[in-house]
């Protein structure tokens, strides 16, 4: 008969820990913050306690929260994972996203502004 040692073909727990993948604390650690950071949004909104804009920002801020939990709990990005490639990675999509997302806000403003005029003082731009 062919013996296998399980040891030997990464099924302990110190050898998962060391390549990235995560135990079951950690992915039940990540379960219960996800599970917390969706509903105090969704309460937020049903129960209307904020102002509009309030909400829009603690809403987006919950998400990016999560986000950040979903990455480490789930994806297992860290520091050691990979030799901190990943991170990196990580790093600058998030600064890629931050890019585009503010150019694009800042181009609708101004085209906003500066391409409708007559709107901001209530005066009608269009005469026959």
């Amino acid at each position: 008969m062919n013996t296998v040692d399980h040891a030997s073909h990464g099924h302990d727990s110190a050898h998962d820990e060391s390549y990235g993948h995560g135990s079951r604390k950690s992915y039940l650690i990540g379960f219960a913050l996800s599970a917390v950071l969706t509903a105090i949004p969704f309460w937020l909104v049903m129960t209307g306690v904020l102002t509009p804009g309030a909400t829009a920002v603690a809403v987006i801020v919950m998400a990016v929260v999560q986000i950040l939990v979903h990455t480490v709990c789930f994806l297992h990005v860290n520091t050691q994972a990979e030799g901190g490639w990943t991170l990196i990675a990580y790093v600058f999509t998030a600064v890629l996203l931050f890019i585009v997302i503010a150019g694009s806000v800042w181009i609708m403003y101004h085209l906003n502004t500066n391409m409708m005029p007559g709107m901001t003082t209530g005066e009608a731009s269009y005469t026959p």
